[in-house]
């Protein structure tokens, strides 16, 4: 029935108690079997790049589907009923191989990479980094699908399947499954797959680039089987816990490329093509080096367990109030007065973005991170009260707010030196 309505269910936010349980599952398995799959900081910067992903994407929601709704109304050759079960079959199979297009090219183009780069910039290969996306990709990757609406496939099935497509690649997130079945290895991706795709050793970059099924890779000259140990991460590591950054970085990087060198041409093939290629007069082409999982150094900075408590609360705190906005965000805007819809939904996205940086700020035991929640809890307590407006909670939700800031302050001042000495400091 749900794939009758004419308005699409959000699968994806709907599968998110799933997605921590099974995390939960994977955090149970490397305690039984003392293998290290999580570091705190770590996954704490997946999930919350994440959240920053789709925050993003409900403040321009609607925008990037105007193509493929306009296509499907004036150019389709055919017309796929809902009510056909194979249209979904086949409408599955036509979003797998554009997913696989605009995913191989995402690795070969060097600014479709800085939308996707952040999904290969954890070091550790868990259920949490599937989570772990790129903000802008989406502003590349919707061109591939147009095809489909060409060819009759509506709007709200497309959506529909391609949330189920990507729901498919969560579970291969994991080092904690071998290898499946030999049938099943062969048709369809597998974590075994997705291991070598997000691995550094130079043999499996750019390799196995399917997200449901692997026949792509193997079709089309792309695959490459797991064998040697599988180093993760990207060849020029991020270095941060900052998720906003995660976002930015890359783009710095080839912006102040184009900017130094010298040819029109080379400022342009900077953007258009492969990540790691620079023109002469900037070193050349960056050959990635051979890595080894026993020396391989990875990204840490130790903090008290206090900060360590304290980064986990504040997060456990943002992703249920995310959660909340994700799962409800239509109802909740109808609540709202018209006009503020807009600023509120800003406001909303403003006070995600603060809350990510500064809880990875205190991971990197950032001075300025300590010092925007001066700035944060006020930020969410003023949002909180016109969010409210009429409601009994209207007082005392920001009410809370400012005492939890008070007790917050506090707790934050008792590693000062933290901070402050210049040992620590990381900036």
């Amino acid at each position: 029935g749900d794939f009758l309505m004419d308005k699409p269910i959000n699968y994806i936010a709907l599968a998110i108690p799933v997605f921590f349980l099974l995390i939960g599952i994977e955090l149970l398995y490397q305690k039984f079997t003392k293998k290290k799959l999580y570091r705190l900081n770590d996954s704490v910067a997946n999930i919350s790049t994440g959240v920053v992903q789709q925050t993003l994407a409900i403040l321009v929601k609607g925008l990037l589907l105007i193509a493929y709704i306009w296509l499907y109304d004036h150019t389709r050759i055919f017309e796929f009923s809902r009510k056909n079960p194979w249209a979904w079959v086949l409408l599955f199979i036509g979003v797998d191989f554009f997913y696989y297009w605009f995913h191989r090219y995402a690795h070969e183009i060097s600014i479709m990479w800085g939308g996707h780069i952040v999904h290969h910039q954890s070091e550790e290969y868990n259920l949490s980094v599937a989570l772990r996306q790129g903000a802008f990709q989406a502003f590349f990757s919707w061109v591939f699908y147009l095809p489909l609406a060409v060819f009759g496939f509506d709007w709200v099935m497309f959506v529909v399947v391609n949330q189920f497509q990507t729901l498919y690649q969560f579970w291969i997130h994991t080092r904690a499954i071998d290898k499946m079945p030999r049938w099943f290895e062969f048709i369809f991706n597998t974590p075994s797959h997705h291991r070598v795709h997000h691995g550094i050793n130079p043999k499996y970059i750019d390799k196995n680039h399917g997200g449901t099924f692997i026949i792509w890779d193997r079709l089309f000259g792309s695959f490459q089987p797991e064998e040697e140990e599988v180093v993760y991460g990207i060849t020029k590591p991020l270095n941060s816990w900052n998720p906003v950054w995660a976002n930015i970085d890359y783009f710095r990087d080839i912006f102040l490329a184009a900017w130094k060198s010298k040819s029109w041409k080379n400022k342009l093939y900077i953007f258009l093509k492969g990540p790691g290629w620079m023109p002469p007069d900037l070193g050349g082409p960056q050959i990635p080096k051979e890595v080894e999982p026993q020396t391989f150094k990875k990204f840490e900075i130790e903090i008290p367990k206090g900060l360590n408590y304290y980064a986990l609360f504040q997060f456990v705190i943002l992703l249920l109030a995310s959660s909340v906005f994700l799962l409800f965000q239509e109802k909740i805007e109808s609540s709202f007065v018209q006009p503020w819809n807009v600023i509120v939904n800003l406001g909303i996205g403003v006070s995600i973005f603060f809350s990510v940086m500064v809880i990875g700020g205190i991971f990197e035991k950032k001075i300025w991170a300590r010092n925007f929640e001066f700035f944060r809890f006020p930020l969410i307590a003023i949002l909180l009260f016109f969010i409210l407006e009429g409601s009994q909670l209207q007082w005392i939700l920001p009410g809370i707010i400012f005492v939890l800031m008070f007790f917050s302050l506090l707790w934050l001042k008792r590693f000062n030196f933290v901070f402050q000495h210049k040992k620590f400091q990381n900036d």
